[in-house]
């Protein structure tokens, strides 16, 4: 099929295109045979109720030192092109949200449906990473949220052995381990909460993240049969790539597809075709909706197109419209 594709992201020039899965969609809707069309938050906007968008055409290839070319620029609305994907990093901020918003004006056109946005609009909103795992309680480890440091003293000393992570980072970014009788307890509770006035996330700490904390991806509600297990350094209780965790490709446990399978439907009810399941040891601990990664390293240790699969999906949906 001929498809124009808008793929909104962050700044092409400034991505590492070994670990980046927005290239590897980039690549893969170009051997299509693909218009690509590129933007960033800066260039959407609404003019009236139309979502508007100020596109660059785009050429890539898979060289590290020269990986992206621009072919011209046009304005034009949204509602024209045939997929767009939000693949905006985190932090799941005020202007991520607003972004959201303008793209949901991009599914409708002035006379009948507009294009597909991948992922939708309204599921980004509501499925928080680390909120929306709680969703399946059978399956998670006892958790709280909340922003009183008196609630997760307690929570602490019922559970013995506890991991706080603020409710929007990333990348490993502000996540501590605390057990009673740290003597740093209190200064971490000061910090992630803002004395009181933010919400965390507290969960009991899971001693299997030594092995890896797997990322499982979903396309339209169904696993990939490999995923990266992120290892964290010694001494680190964060496998996060981006905090120095080293990355090796396995199979799916039986396990980890009872948690897919569990999870898949919901996902595919919000109109969630791709995301990235965190699973460590038996449970699960977040379910990436905004901008999951992996699929290159995936790829590359097991000879996989995941990319490739996905816009295969989204394109057999596009024709079923």
């Amino acid at each position: 099929m001929n498809c124009e594709i808008g793929m909104v992201m962050d700044p092409i020039g400034s991505i590492k295109i070994a670990k980046d899965s927005s290239f590897a969609m980039l690549l893969a809707a170009q051997r299509r045979g693909w218009r690509l069309l590129y933007l960033t938050l800066d260039d959407i906007s609404l003019r009236g109720p139309r979502a508007w968008g100020r596109m660059r055409e785009l050429r890539v290839q898979d060289d590290p030192t020269d990986w992206y070319r621009f072919l011209g620029e046009e304005e034009r609305p949204l509602d024209e092109l045939d997929l767009i994907l939000m693949r905006k990093d985190p932090p799941v901020d005020s202007e991520f949200l607003y972004a959201t918003h303008i793209l949901d004006r991009a599914r409708f056109g002035p006379t009948g449906p507009g294009a597909m946005v991948v992922n939708a609009p309204q599921a980004l909103r509501d499925a928080n990473e680390k909120l929306f795992a709680l969703e399946f309680p059978d399956c998670c480890p006892p958790s709280r949220v909340t922003r009183s440091p008196a609630e997760l003293r307690a929570f602490l000393a019922e559970q013995g052995d506890l991991i706080l992570k603020p409710l929007g980072g990333m990348g490993g970014h502000s996540i501590f381990r605390v057990r009673p009788g740290d003597p740093n307890l209190g200064v971490i509770l000061e910090t992630l909460t803002a004395n009181g006035s933010r919400y965390c996330l507290a969960q009991r700490f899971i001693p299997e993240i030594a092995a890896g904390d797997k990322r499982i991806l979903m396309i339209d509600g169904k696993p990939v049969p490999f995923a990266l297990a992120r290892i964290p350094q010694c001494g680190e209780t964060r496998g996060n790539l981006a905090a120095g965790g080293r990355g090796e490709g396995r199979p799916l446990s039986p396990r980890d597809f009872e948690i897919a399978a569990r999870v898949g439907p919901e996902l595919r009810r919000r109109g969630i075709w791709f995301a990235g399941l965190g699973v460590n040891g038996y449970w699960p601990t977040g379910i990436n909706g905004p901008s999951p990664t992996c699929i290159r390293e995936v790829d590359t240790q097991y000879g996989m197109d995941i990319a490739g699969t996905l816009l295969d999906r989204l394109a057999q949906h596009l024709d079923e419209r």
